[in-house]
């Protein structure tokens, strides 16, 4: 498919409809267990999630407060009533006929939530940009800055997730799954604010660690319990009204694919308007092997849902007292570490971004510093900014990455931030070498154990003693005199050449600096 600037005669309006699965014990109307990690089909049910006649529904409390603390960290306005209603959807998923939800008394309506963009300021006139998206003039001069852009959020209300159908390959037949069926189900609705498939990765990533910080889900779209389907349609820049259609897509599991699935539709659309055709207004799938959205159905109009108050419930009532005890209790949110950290650590600004994306590993950060902070409060002289970027260092690489390999969180490792902090001064002090930390910490990880111990028990201290170091110099000065020889008519090589032959004679336990330093000496 041909891809157009659609930034010059098309604009994209995009909206989404995103479902959260809360982290309650239970599910959201029966005392069935919600565990979205549960392998074996139909074991997670009850009578109520199967729908037997005589079952009655009862709301899950913590289901309730969770869609309540979501709803005031993203500036929603939370009325003092609230209620459920049958939603009338026959699947075979759906037991009952019918799915509990909310339609014209939500939880959480009238908020919204602050996405920050990169933009590119160009410091010459725009110049013409190939059908590749490659700017002609690689002189053109840019700075990057940041655009706040105000995502709206139209509504966030509580439901009961449906099950799932199973179609084996090559049978007749299908299967369903009841597990999911009954999980509480936050459905977050947004504005159609966003106008591009990078700003929906990015309004999408903020959204789950909102609702990651707040311990309300762990928004895993591979597992499902993060699920968004973008709303997606384009329009002539100038125009007020939105367009008469919209193409939403489902089956989408990670943020790479929204973005690429939202970028395929407006090419897609752009490419019907630009021929005089209209998208018809129906609900694709992202297929990931083609890259390419496939339709599905038609899509359902809200009155086709035959909407009345649920009978079995009671009206849900949220005191101002109640309200304030959730503010009270509301965790720092990641924009407010964001710029906590910025300001606090020193770092740059990526550094920050990779560390709030994974609360834990944040969380582990501070404790790391923190134990840094004491240690500096007895050594002085040390420079405080560089010991907190190699913390962030190696939480963000050797440590991410182990843990990740094992699909682990930080505090589920052996490595204490104590004996973390252990490491970083270790290396700080030149008391080991780069490469015996990581031997060091690779211990660590699989067996545990303080830092210092580990380097005495394989003999990794590094060797800082200038006689000693002068005299492994003189012997590797002594054996290549044509890489010195090489040196000394500019070939700057040869001086790494050396440098690795004295820490080959010091069997890599030598301080880098001195050798580098003395080498220098011996040379000049």
């Amino acid at each position: 498919m041909k891809i157009f600037d659609s930034s010059k005669e098309y604009q994209p309006v995009i909206g989404f409809e995103i479902h959260v699965q809360l982290a309650t014990k239970s599910k959201m109307f029966s005392p069935a267990p919600n565990n979205p990690d549960e392998v074996r089909p139909n074991t997670n049910i009850d009578e109520i999630v199967t729908g037997q006649p005589g079952t009655l529904p009862v709301a899950n409390r913590e289901a309730i407060r969770l869609a309540a603390m979501v709803g005031l960290a993203l500036n929603c306005q939370i009325d003092e009533w609230s209620k459920f209603d049958r939603k009338h959807y026959f699947y075979p998923d759906l037991p009952k006929g019918y799915q509990i939800s909310q339609y014209d008394q939500p939880i959480s309506k009238n908020g919204h939530l602050d996405i920050a963009l990169s933009v590119i300021a160009r410091s010459a006139s725009d110049e013409a940009i190939s059908s590749k998206g490659e700017i002609a003039s690689a002189a053109l001069a840019m700075t990057s800055k940041t655009k706040i852009k105000r995502i709206g959020i139209t509504r966030a209300h509580l439901e009961e997730d449906a099950g799932k159908n199973i179609h084996p390959e090559g049978l007749s037949y299908s299967l369903v799954d009841y597990n999911r069926a009954g999980c509480p189900l936050l459905e977050i609705v947004t504005e159609p604010d966003l106008e591009s498939g990078e700003e929906c990765r990015v309004f999408l990533q903020e959204l789950r660690n909102i609702i990651r910080y707040l311990g309300a889900s762990d928004c895993d779209m591979e597992k499902g319990t993060m699920r968004c389907e973008p709303n997606i349609s384009v329009r002539k820049p100038g125009e007020t009204s939105l367009p008469k259609y919209k193409v939403e897509v489902k089956n989408i599991n990670s943020f790479k694919f929204a973005e690429a699935a939202i970028n395929y539709e407006i090419a897609r659309q752009t490419e019907m308007l630009k021929e005089g055709k209209t998208p018809k207004q129906v609900t694709m799938g992202w297929d990931e092997k083609s890259s390419q959205t496939v339709e599905q159905r038609s899509k359902e109009e809200a009155n086709d849902y035959r909407y009345f108050p649920e009978p079995d419930l009671p009206v849900l009532q949220f005191t101002k007292e109640y309200l304030d005890k959730l503010r009270a209790e509301m965790p720092e949110l990641p924009a407010q570490k964001r710029a906590r950290f910025l300001e606090e650590f020193n770092l740059p600004a990526a550094d920050v971004e990779n560390l709030i994306n994974w609360k834990e590993l944040a969380n582990y950060f501070e404790q790391v510093v923190s134990e840094i902070d004491e240690w500096l409060e007895q050594e002085k002289g040390l420079d405080r900014n560089q010991l907190i970027k190699l913390v962030a260092n190696w939480c963000l690489q050797d440590f991410s990455a182990a843990l990740n390999k094992e699909f682990k969180n930080p505090l589920d490792s052996q490595v204490t931030a104590e004996n973390f902090a252990e490491l970083i001064k270790l290396i700080a002090q030149a008391k080991i070498s780069g490469s015996a930390a990581k031997t060091v910490f690779k211990v660590m990880y699989e067996k545990g154990g303080e830092p210092l111990s580990i380097v005495d028990d394989l003999g990794l201290h590094q060797v800082s003693d200038e006689l000693a170091i002068e005299e492994a110099i003189d012997k590797v000065i002594d054996q290549n005199q044509k890489a010195v020889t090489d040196f000394k008519a500019g070939e700057q090589k040869s001086f790494g050449f050396l440098v690795g032959q004295t820490m080959k004679e010091l069997k890599g336990k030598g301080n880098p600096q001195i050798i580098n330093e003395i080498l220098k000496r011996k040379l000049s």
